[in-house]
């Protein structure tokens, strides 16, 4: 998917919820089965209900890997329902050695067609470029994320007087165009994004952490949208899990719709 595809989508709908599939299997209403086809029920009637509200979904593909085989044919059969109209994340975290991101790359990219992928970069630019190699395929780096252990590394001070995180921000956005490079950066880090748009104007943010996890949709917004709004934000149990009965769906459309709401009285501000 290209980049004025997605702006367009965003636009047209005043929408930039990502609703995130993190699928737990253990948490699936009473009235399906704890199996493939209880997962993949579940998801395609969370797709159903939430499509008119949200331009992305993001696959957490632990959730599915966990399950083994069952598992990723859930996943594929759910990324074959979503429509075509809406941008694929795969939330994979991956980052290697060339040759190993290359095969990470045909996976997420050809075998099962993802518009992008989630990536750490700590291994630099060699274990990144594999991701790049593919046109119209969005590469989401991790920038600046909310959990604890960020401190560790993400906002340890450089030499240079620079975050580690503003580094790889820099380097990164450097690697390809906006067209190709997308960042995570946590809503309970709203505080931190006028900064950050300062170092990449242009890049889309991916923006987790928005219903469950607390982060501020009103701050997320005011600090982090650019001139093409350039924003997801991602609501995952807050949406999927808004109630755990059989009227789940339901519940998901109204949470999604909510939000929807929300953002178009936020863009228009």
């Amino acid at each position: 998917m290209t980049k004025q595809f997605l702006v367009d989508q965003i636009i047209a709908k005043q929408s930039y919820l990502c609703v995130g599939l993190d699928t737990d299997i253990t948490k699936l209403p009473a009235g399906l089965p704890k199996n493939k086809e209880g997962v993949i029920a579940f998801n395609k009637a969370i797709i159903d209900a939430t499509a008119p509200y949200c331009v992305s979904y993001k696959i957490n593909t632990a959730f599915y890997e966990s399950q083994g085989i069952a598992g990723w044919e859930a996943m594929e059969a759910t990324l074959a329902h979503i429509p075509k109209t809406h941008f694929t994340i795969a939330d994979a975290k991956r980052g290697d050695i060339g040759n190993t991101s290359a095969q990470y790359a045909k996976t997420f990219f050809e075998v099962l067609p993802f518009d992008a992928i989630t990536v750490a970069p700590y291994m630099g630019k060699d274990s990144i470029d594999p991701f790049l190699a593919y046109t119209n395929k969005w590469t989401i780096v991790l920038g600046l994320t909310s959990n604890e252990g960020s401190k560790n590394f993400e906002q340890q001070k450089l030499a240079s007087g620079q975050f580690l995180f503003e580094s790889v921000l820099e380097q990164v956005s450097s690697w390809a165009t906006a067209e190709q490079i997308m960042f995570v950066v946590g809503a309970t880090k709203a505080q931190d994004l006028e900064n950050i748009r300062k170092i990449i104007p242009h890049h889309f943010l991916l923006v987790p952490g928005v219903g469950a996890q607390g982060g501020s949709l009103s701050e997320v917004t005011k600090y982090g949208r650019n001139q093409q709004i350039g924003l997801l934000v991602n609501a995952s149990r807050a949406i999927i899990f808004a109630s755990t009965e059989n009227d789940f769906a339901e519940k998901a459309n109204q949470v999604a719709k909510q939000y929807a709401e929300e953002m178009k009285i936020l863009l228009s501000l």
